[in-house]
């Protein structure tokens, strides 16, 4: 057997990957088009390069498809209940750094922290008859945090597209969302609460718990982890 590991497919994230790899002595590439999801791994025996989405290495990880990959904190702790018992972490990358915040419009002068928004819920729903709703892909990140910070009456709804916008498309009333700069926020008139974030998120080198391995991947593993540090 081959270890496999999962990297993101495209963009940034794979060239940083690629970069984080090679100062360690491993070689990652991509081989044939950009359209094609295959790889190839140099500068250590028995592992596979495979070419995913961010989003399906967390999946793939929990599914014992892929025994490494590299993804967003976020995504793991979003898309994966119980996620400790799935995978593990191996190694922060150093890059991909980014926030999860709650927002609301700046004109919301009087809210700034969980409880105001608690109360502006509440105001809301007694004055439209609907609970305030906040637009966000990360259902069960957020749900936890808002439950934890005492706020009630809001819903959330989905949004896998540009978050930022909902406010002022009249579809939200507030947004919880990833943020590196805050400078797209600012651009649509939102502020972040003055509170931790839900989440703060980077580029990590995951491990699934669920694959099966043989001696020998095992110690593909640990040559693989002894040269990490």
């Amino acid at each position: 057997m081959t270890l496999k590991l999962g990297v993101p497919s495209k963009g940034r994230l794979m060239e940083k990957t690629f970069d984080w790899f090679a100062a360690r002595g491993i070689t990652l590439s991509r081989t044939g088009s950009e359209r094609e999801y295959s790889g190839a791994v140099e500068g250590i025996d028995g592992v596979d390069l495979v070419l995913l989405s961010a989003g399906e290495i967390p999946r793939e990880l929990a599914a014992g498809r892929i025994h490494l990959g590299v993804t967003g904190t976020d995504l793991i702790r979003e898309k994966l209940l119980g996620w400790e018992q799935q995978v593990e972490p191996l190694a922060e990358l150093g890059f991909g750094h980014a926030d999860l915040i709650v927002a609301v419009p700046q004109a919301w002068v009087d809210v700034d922290t969980l409880d105001d928004l608690d109360a502006a819920a509440a105001a809301f729903r007694k004055r439209h008859g609907f609970r305030l709703r906040i637009a966000t892909k990360y259902h069960r990140l957020v749900r936890e945090y808002l439950r934890a910070g005492g706020v009630a009456d809001y819903q959330l709804v989905d949004s896998q597209g540009a978050t930022e916008g909902t406010v002022k498309n009249l579809t939200a009333e507030a947004i919880a969302d990833i943020t590196s700069t805050g400078e797209t926020l600012r651009a649509n008139h939102l502020k972040i609460l003055a509170e931790p974030p839900v989440l703060r998120s980077q580029a990590t080198l995951f491990r699934s718990r669920v694959c099966d391995l043989d001696d020998d991947d095992r110690k593909t593993l640990a040559d693989l982890r002894a040269g990490l540090d």
